[in-house]
This record gives structure tokens, C-alpha cells and sequence, in this order.
């Protein structure tokens, strides 16, 4: 409900600002999605590695 009345201030005030917001943001998100698919990729490829890593330890330490 705040989010609502902030953008209800927003467009009350800077309405061109706003609906410029509404339609920047769809382009923005599908220009950073490659790189929140590769932090996913990362991300696994660290965890893959982490496992390899303490793969000994956990073997001995049970």
C-alpha cells in the first residue's frame, strides 16, 4: 500500500518522470537478465567446486 501511494505522489507530482519509470523498467530488467542468469551460473560453478573441495573432510569426518 506504500509503494502505491509513493507512486501516487510520483505521478502527482512528475508525471512525466513516472511514466517514464513504467516504461524504462521492462527494458532495464530484460538488459540485466543475462547477468543474473550468469551470477546463477557462478554461483552453481563456486558451489560445484566448494563440494569437490570439502569432498575429503566430509568423508572423514563423517
Amino acid at each position: 500500500m506504500i509503494k502505491f501511494l509513493l507512486w501516487l505522489i510520483l505521478f502527482i507530482l512528475c508525471w512525466p518522470l513516472a511514466i517514464l519509470a513504467l516504461l524504462l523498467y521492462p527494458l532495464i530488467w530484460l538488459v540485466l537478465l543475462p547477468f543474473r542468469i550468469l551470477g546463477i551460473a557462478v554461483s552453481g560453478v563456486l558451489a560445484v567446486f566448494k563440494a569437490i573441495i570439502m569432498l575429503p573432510a566430509r568423508i572423514l569426518g563423517g
